[in-house]
């Protein structure tokens, strides 16, 4: 299964731990695909510097191990689907690219849009109770 994991996922699994960090483990440990682009990377490095004051240590160590759970694509395309929110189309971006069945996420533009493409919109809590349900 391929998904692409927003910013506020890979933030939430690093500072907060809990059902993002699960999705992250689960990347580690090859139950899930998960691909990234350098504009995710780049904006989940930028909010745990400036919002949770995270040293260049701790944000090359964020970085190593989001390149090392996720392959890396270059979206070819620039897409404008997400209006209330242009950075949110650097996620569709990364998952059309990829050719993810899923988008983590916990933005509010991103789950009020449900899919683009045949990529669905899905929280994390909801994400892993299918992947639990369908034993996938």
């Amino acid at each position: 299964m391929r998904v692409t994991l927003d910013t506020n996922v890979y933030i939430s699994g690093f500072e907060f731990r809990g059902q993002s960090w699960q999705l992250l483990h689960m990347a580690i440990d090859g139950e899930i695909e998960v691909a990234v682009s350098e504009p995710i990377v780049k904006e989940t490095l930028r909010v745990l510097r400036e919002k949770f004051h995270w040293d260049g240590y701790r944000i090359h160590d964020a970085r190593q191990q989001i390149l090392q759970l996720a392959r890396l694509v270059v979206p070819l395309q620039t897409l404008d689907v997400v209006r209330d929110d242009p950075d949110d189309n650097r996620i569709v971006e990364c998952a059309v690219e990829a050719g993810s069945q899923y988008i983590v996420t916990k933005d509010k533009d991103l789950l009020r849009l449900k899919s683009y493409g045949g990529i669905q919109m899905i929280r994390p809590a909801d994400f892993l109770n299918r992947k639990q349900s369908h034993g996938q």
